[in-house]
């Protein structure tokens, strides 16, 4: 078989975390950025993401640097490449002007997704000479960690290439979801920004602080959505006739609480009351140690629910 080559455009966290991936499983990957300093930084965030990976995947070898090249030469960094995938900055111009680059040099077959947070696909491929190879294939952060991929065709993607890209992304151990069409911030995104307007509308308005929303979340909603969705949790909270019945006796509640619901504005008030909060929270806590308890606490988590899915013996 013959070794796949991803090329990964970008060497700032998401596409180090996408290299990681990629090199688990065995591909060559080639990373360009035109930013010496970023490449250079990219082993170290390497060690420490094989260091995880070798907790959840069982025979996982020595990191294997033959596999991997980091160059500021985007035709060296196509040249074999099977996929592309695309990590810089969420800004249309930027997007565009690094795909024109992109086409000058890579063979007009070769697929190329984007790990855009926010843009529409359809807005990213207007200006290419082959769009039809373009789609959306949005992880979540970390890549090497958190499953989740989001594919998201535009207007002009080649209507066979979501499923080609699905089947590439599950190759790799993803999870891959397909918007039914285009929609900012994809399908998880809009879930967070409902959830945190509401934490915004929350601590400007009094009704709590940053640390006893965060603490209800963990405590409580979070716990059980890291293995239900919350359609399936409220089957399970309608008790034996499920979904029909929540939805009949309690939708009216939902209904009075979505009225309750606040519009949220970052206003520089707001903002200055959630940074305080968080830092209060926070104490003398430091970003590495925060970012170390959250990927242990991913890998961990990530075992737990691989051992649950296995079925029993």
């Amino acid at each position: 078989m013959t070794q796949l080559t991803v090329t990964i455009l970008g060497a700032g966290t998401i596409g180090a975390s996408w290299a990681a991936l990629f090199l688990s499983h065995g591909a060559k990957v080639a990373v360009y950025d035109p930013n010496e300093n970023a490449l250079l930084k990219i082993t170290t965030y390497l060690e420490q993401a094989w260091k995880d990976l070798a907790t959840l995947t069982q025979g996982l070898s020595e990191l294997p640097w033959e596999n991997l090249t980091l160059t500021q030469n985007l035709k060296l960094a196509c040249q074999d490449a099977d996929w592309v995938q695309e990590n810089s900055p969420d800004r249309l111009e930027i997007k565009h002007k690094l795909l024109s680059d992109l086409e000058d040099v890579l063979a007009k077959d070769i697929p190329i997704a984007s790990s855009t947070t926010a843009l529409m696909a359809s807005d990213i491929q207007a200006h290419m000479t082959h769009p039809e190879r373009f789609l959306v294939g949005h992880p979540f952060n970390p890549p090497h960690l958190i499953p989740l991929v989001e594919v998201v065709a535009g207007k002009k993607t080649d209507p066979d290439l979501p499923q080609r890209a699905k089947a590439f992304y599950e190759s790799v151990g993803k999870e891959v979801v397909i918007p039914k069409r285009e929609a900012t911030g994809h399908i998880a995104n809009r879930l967070n920004a409902a959830l945190y307007r509401e934490v915004v509308h929350m601590v400007a308005t009094g009704i709590a602080t940053v640390e006893d929303i965060d603490r209800a979340m963990v405590h409580g909603p979070g716990l059980r959505w890291a293995f239900f969705g919350p359609n399936l949790v409220y089957h399970l909270g309608g008790g034996d006739g499920g979904y029909p019945d929540y939805l009949d006796h309690l939708g009216p509640s939902q209904e009075a609480r979505w009225k309750d619901l606040g519009e949220a504005e970052l206003n520089g008030e707001t903002k200055e009351k959630l940074i305080k909060g968080l830092m209060e929270t926070l104490g003398d806590t430091s970003m590495s140690k925060l970012k170390d308890k959250r990927d242990a606490a991913l890998i961990r988590l990530l075992k737990l629910k691989k051992d649950l899915e296995r079925p029993p013996t």
